[in-house]
């Protein structure tokens, strides 16, 4: 990954799938390695202005259009060709090995965006977000990635770096006069800009919640009793039968993943087993798994079966409004199973001495019907007090059938609205745990820097800890880097970018 001085060459493009594959070629000898392969029709490449399109032959191959950059006009900062072809992985493969055998080298995942780096083209920060670019996979995380690699997010941390460079030379300033003990730096004005810069730092922290969601989707698991519909529930958002749907209890032994994207958001949700006593050891690893997602989820969806008597729904919703006290994670409470009310004609209310059933009995004999959502949640509500679990904050039910679709745009909306983020107005958001990680770091240092100025500490630990802050947010975008850390960030790119 170090020999930059060579010329090397990927596929830009995946293979299969469409009809024109891309070849980028990038190093001092590009232009060369081109003419040496084909045959243009008018003139050669090295004789070419940049930002030019050839057209030529690899003869026996395939006929080609190149797109030529000079240098430092290009993607990586050198002199480049990508050269298109018939999406055939034989002929980029045929073509591919002509460049190698003419000098170039193959390249390693990620080195024409190193290179971009190395060569000043953008920062460590805009690299990265290359790879978020591609990876996007809903509006929302393409937006945020395509601020970052304008820059957006890396200029309001130099802005902020520069800030805490003016008061480390203040501080070092004194440093180099510390024998006439001489205060260049006023310390109530240091106080108040180090709160400026501290309040920033915690504010960048505090939206990797939110960025994070954005990049890798919003976690949402989807619990509840065994039979409520969760399966049902999961293939209705989904739009395929992405999960086993079964009377049996306890048919989801583990959780079942699957992404959809809703209002330009992307959603993880995670079907879970379902909640209740169990001998089976097999099910309850599946049950304390689902617990595990509940932990793991930023907002969580409970589904009740519409067809349960009261006191099991009260039961069920309790098991899991316990877990989520004092979390933070957003609720939705789901009454399903709605649709098997509208065949109950009033004169025909089952009595309690019927038999508890629901789909196989011609009547649910203790479902909730005769509790309208509002009146459900007060009771719901009314025995988390009793259990003395604390009531989550806006306790509302929605009433839903995941087997006909009724209620489930109104979910849809209520997720979008839950997640928070599709109003997203372009604010800075972090969402790689690198600079998550270095912005914790640097926080902890301004944090010090701080307390040693409450207790007046010496001018030498101040500026140390000013220091190692700066250093965490120069580490961002690339200010202070290693090989190994850009060996490490690199390495996860694709073969080509």
């Amino acid at each position: 990954m170090n020999r930059f001085g060579d010329t090397i060459c990927a596929p830009a493009t995946g293979m299969g799938g469409g009809a024109i594959s891309i070849i980028r070629v990038s190093g001092p000898d590009a232009l060369r390695l081109a003419d040496s392969i084909i045959s243009f029709r008018t003139g050669a490449a090295l004789s070419s202005e940049g930002y030019t399109l050839k057209y030529g032959t690899v003869q026996g191959v395939d006929e080609v259009l190149v797109s030529i950059f000079r240098a430092p006009h290009s993607y990586t900062g050198e002199d480049s060709v990508e050269i298109s072809c018939h999406a055939s992985a034989f002929i980029v493969q045929k073509i591919l090995q002509l460049l190698v055998a003419a000098g170039g080298r193959m390249a390693e995942p990620g080195e024409f965006t190193r290179r971009a780096f190395i060569n000043g083209k953008m920062d460590l920060s805009q690299a990265e977000a290359v790879a978020d670019l591609i990876a996007s996979g809903s509006e929302v995380s393409h937006k945020v990635a395509l601020s970052q690699l304008k820059g957006n997010y890396s200029s309001e941390l130099k802005g902020l770096r520069e800030e805490l460079l003016n008061l480390a030379s203040l501080l070092e300033l004194e440093l180099d006069f510390s024998e006439e003990d001489v205060e260049f730096a006023n310390r109530a004005q240091l106080e108040r800009l180090l709160d400026k810069a501290t309040a920033h730092v915690e504010k960048l922290v505090e939206s990797f919640r939110t960025g994070n969601a954005i990049r890798n989707g919003v976690p949402v698991a989807i619990v509840g009793p065994v039979n409520a519909g969760k399966s049902t529930l999961l293939n209705a958002l989904v739009g395929e039968e992405r999960a086993i749907v079964s009377d049996i209890p306890g048919t989801t032994r583990d959780t079942v993943e699957e992404t959809v994207t809703l209002g330009g958001i992307l959603f993880r949700f995670i079907d879970t087993a379902g909640l209740r006593e169990s001998g089976d050891s097999i099910e309850k690893i599946g049950i304390e798994r689902s617990y595990g997602s509940i932990s793991r989820a930023q907002t969580v969806v409970a589904v009740l079966d519409g067809c349960a008597p009261l006191s099991d729904v009260q039961k069920s919703f309790a098991a899991i409004a316990g877990k989520l006290a004092g979390s933070g994670k957003a609720l939705i409470v789901l009454r399903n199973k709605v649709d098997s009310y509208d065949a109950i004609a009033p004169e025909e209310f089952p009595t309690k001495d019927r038999s508890y059933g629901c789909f196989e009995l011609k009547y649910p004999a203790f479902g909730t019907y005769d509790l309208d959502p509002e009146k459900l949640a007060a009771e719901l509500a009314s025995y988390l007090v009793s259990k003395e679990i604390p009531v989550p904050q806006g306790l509302e039910v929605l009433d839903v059938s995941a087997r006909t679709g009724e209620g489930l745009d109104a979910l849809r909306e209520k997720l979008v609205a839950t997640a928070g983020i599709a109003d997203w107005n372009g604010e800075t958001l972090v969402t790689n745990l690198r600079h998550y990680e270095a912005l914790e770091r640097a926080l902890d240092s301004l944090r010090q820097v701080s307390i040693g100025l409450k207790r007046k500490a010496s001018t030498d630990l101040l500026a140390q800890d000013l220091r190692d802050a700066i250093a965490e947010l120069g580490s961002i975008f690339g200010e202070v880097t290693t090989d190994d850390l850009l060996g490490n960030i690199f390495s996860r790119f694709c073969i080509g970018k």
